[in-house]
């Protein structure tokens, strides 16, 4: 299923609203499992925060494809991303997140390492004899610059300088969507009372609605589906619903305290 459509793009380009789940795990049993549950549109895996070799993540893009309603997606360090976005689009990864962007060029270098080094694309993947191109077996010229074109491209709002200058950093062509870092941009600012200051909360409010305001969608990461009420007033339609991690960390914690207690009160 390596040609299927990209649902996150099919969803985004409706108009849909979308939701997504982050895992720190390349395992593809963790993809199938949530492929499973039939409520998520995309699987982003956070290759910022967890390993991964080119076997693995091949291996988590075939089992991705397994579920017709559901997508891949990939968070990339900030370095070197022509080369981390090349490799994985190679592997069959169909939807990138940037960090760590600090101002227009770093925007337009994102968004051109997916798009095809070709005429008019302002591009850097050259055609991939790739798992995306069926092994250099698939895709003609034109449709393989097709195919690239439909990847989304998200990056992270999460720099004093990003924000500074959002508007020119927005109007790159081909980038679809933006997600707030709270947590970056409390330390990057110098603003150390944390992400849920009034100066954080300020500037997430900025990039959402300047996003709004530039034909750019807005995504946010949220916890618990209590937390999305504010944002769906504003408009906010794309979320991204908590990750591996931070539920295992939370069961642990909050029902380990409670077998703790009932084996202390016997």
């Amino acid at each position: 299923m390596m040609d299927k459509p990209n649902v996150f793009r099919q969803k985004l380009d409706a108009g849909e609203p979308t939701v997504g789940c982050r895992v720190s795990s390349v395992w593809a049993g963790l993809a199938e499992v949530i492929g499973l549950t039939g409520q998520i549109d995309y699987v982003e895996f956070v290759s910022e925060y967890g390993p991964f070799d080119n076997f693995a993540l091949e291996n988590f893009a075939r089992a991705i494809d397994l579920f017709p309603h559901m997508s891949s997606l990939i968070k990339l360090d900030q370095m070197p991303r022509p080369y981390l976005a090349i490799r994985a689009a190679g592997a069959g990864i169909e939807n990138f997140l940037f960090s760590d962007v600090r101002g227009p060029a770093d925007a337009r270098e994102a968004v051109g390492s997916v798009r095809a080094d070709a005429a008019g694309q302002d591009g850097l993947r050259g055609i991939g004899a790739t798992r995306d191109n069926r092994w250099g077996y698939g895709l003609d010229a034109k449709g393989y610059i097709d195919k690239l074109n439909k990847a989304v491209v998200m990056i992270m709002v999460e720099k004093k300088g990003c924000v500074d200058q959002l508007e020119e950093v927005l109007a790159t062509p081909g980038l679809d969507m933006t997600q707030f870092g709270p947590a970056d941009f409390s330390m990057n600012s110098g603003n150390f009372e944390g992400r849920e200051s009034t100066a954080v909360k300020d500037a997430e409010l900025y990039s959402i609605e300047t996003s709004m305001k530039m034909g750019v969608t807005p995504r946010v990461e949220i916890g618990s589906p209590d937390q999305a009420a504010p944002y769906l007033e504003m408009g906010v339609r794309h979320f991204s619903l908590s990750g591996d991690l931070y539920v295992l960390r939370d069961f642990w914690s909050t029902e380990g305290r409670r077998l703790r207690e009932m084996i202390d009160s016997t």
